[in-house]
């Protein structure tokens, strides 16, 4: 059974005081890839044992390498994002939709790459909060710089090795639908969205970790099946309203009233007379 997501804590989702742990940057052997996930999670799920399931990727070259050296590398990768994954989480990888199983492929990487899901929720829920979805080179140069300090192995890579872990992230984040467009003149990146997410997905997210939801760029307060049930309320309280009732029996008062004054007058006026 593959580990869940209790026993590998959610340091990037909720980082404590202290000291950070280290980034993994061996990432960049792989991007996405759903489409390779799929077929990993496919084979786990048949063989019940991740031993087995890498034997079997690298017998068959599940992955479609040019190389032995090139599927090692890709299934090592893949497979360690995939053993972040509950068994629900591994089903819809293989066995859902095109977007259910980006999402997964987008929810494996949060789980293993730290600097991922720091770039979603520093960077991307604040563009998307501020109002100004563009997503600058001058917003991931700062988000850069200030997390080098945090994070003196990033610094510590070579220019190119630098450049190799911000193209992936990038690439990463167009695949998992946060990103859209291309880059373009002026320093811009691509415009911050929020990426489909099934109900289902949904679900899974919430059952696991609702904090997951924020590399979705999701809020557990703002989820549609909690709008719904705060407007039933509003209904209910809104039947009751016997207010209608009040008022004939105000205007009856008042029609009532002058009788009495009027028989009085005539009365006087038959004395006088």
């Amino acid at each position: 059974m593959p580990r869940s997501v209790q026993d590998f804590p959610l340091d990037h989702l909720a980082t404590a005081a202290g000291a950070a742990p280290k980034y993994c940057l061996s990432f960049t052997a792989a991007s996405l890839r759903p489409e390779l996930a799929t077929v990993i999670a496919g084979i786990y799920l048949e063989q019940g044992d991740w031993g087995c399931t890498k034997a079997l990727v690298l017998e068959r070259n599940a992955l479609q390498a040019r190389s032995a050296s090139s599927a090692k590398r890709l299934e090592s990768e893949l497979r360690q994002r995939l053993q972040r994954l509950t068994t629900s989480q591994l089903e819809l990888l293989a066995k859902g939709t095109s977007d259910e199983r980006t999402a997964m492929a987008w929810l494996a990487v949060l789980k293993r790459i730290q600097i991922a899901a720091d770039v979603t929720q520093e960077v991307l829920t604040g563009k998307l909060s501020s109002l100004d979805p563009v997503l600058r080179r001058s917003d991931m140069a700062a988000f850069y710089e200030a997390t080098e300090r945090d994070h003196p192995e990033l610094g510590a890579l070579a220019p190119s090795s630098q450049q190799k872990v911000r193209s992936a992230l990038l690439q990463m984040l167009r695949e998992a639908g946060l990103l859209v467009g291309k880059a373009g003149k002026g320093g811009t990146l691509g415009t911050v969205q929020r990426p489909l997410v099934s109900p289902q997905v949904q679900e899974l997210l919430e059952d696991d970790d609702p904090a997951l939801l924020e590399g979705f760029l999701l809020s557990p307060a703002a989820r549609p099946a909690k709008a719904g049930k705060t407007k039933a309320p509003a209904k209910a309280s809104a039947k009751p309203a016997p207010k209608p009732a009040t008022k004939p029996a105000a205007k009856t008062a008042v029609k009532a009233a002058p009788k009495p004054a009027a028989k009085k007058a005539s009365a006087a006026k038959r004395k006088t007379a």
